[in-house]
């Protein structure tokens, strides 16, 4: 099994390629903007999910794109179900200047915690962790969680966009990412990746003797 990263799009958010060379098969996570970038990855790997841990505009701008490539199924949170044909809800309608509306195509799976997804002879988990917004997901294979935008390399993502909740965010991560085994990798939805050791132990807004002022840098 084998992992890239892009950074795609002005908010040079992070999407996921995972390939498996035995069954040459790949998924996708998070297809942002750019999406030529993550076709070439994909090269003649059939894919076979296409998984989002939400559905804001730098996580969805590739995603109609490379549905129409692949046809693979799409697969969110119920909460953001709406997300992806509404530019209102997904934030496209609001920043127009980054490639126009957003619309793409429904979901045709609903993800949920404790659900199982088979991928090469593996599964991946499914966490809920909302606070970011209120679908975000997180994906759990082997020792490696795909995080979103809920927990980042010494920081945790924004939650002053409509649905976001910091409280929400602070709980999910200490009970859902928190629990995890220290060694697993993180790969966060911007930026470079983390373990759960790490963060713990240095990530200022969920070490246990952080007090919150209201700031977020």
């Amino acid at each position: 099994m084998h992992i890239q990263g892009f950074a795609l799009g002005a908010f040079q958010t992070n999407c996921y390629v995972v390939t498996d060379e035995g069954t040459r098969t790949a998924l996708v996570i998070d297809p942002g903007y750019n999406p030529e970038i993550v076709l070439d990855a994909i090269d003649d790997y059939k894919v076979t999910h296409i998984l989002l841990t939400h559905a804001h505009l730098d996580h969805i701008g590739g995603l109609g794109k490379l549905k129409e490539v692949t046809g693979a199924p799409i697969y969110i949170h119920e909460n953001e179900k709406d997300w992806l044909t509404n530019p209102m809800l997904n934030g496209s309608g609001r920043w127009p200047q980054l490639g126009g509306p957003i619309t793409d195509p429904a979901a045709d799976h609903f993800v949920a915690e404790g659900d199982k997804i088979p991928f090469a002879g593996r599964e991946l988990s499914v966490v809920f962790v909302p606070g970011h917004s209120p679908g975000s997901v997180a994906y759990i294979l082997e020792d490696q969680v795909f995080a979103g935008d809920t927990l980042f390399y010494g920081s945790i993502g924004r939650t002053d966009l409509p649905g976001g909740d910091f409280d929400t965010l602070i709980t999910s991560i200490r009970t859902k990412l928190y629990t995890l085994p220290p060694q697993t990798v993180v790969y966060p939805g911007h930026g470079p990746e983390t373990t759960v050791e790490r963060e713990k132990k240095l990530n200022p807004f969920v070490r246990e003797d952080y007090v919150y002022d209201g700031e977020i840098e």
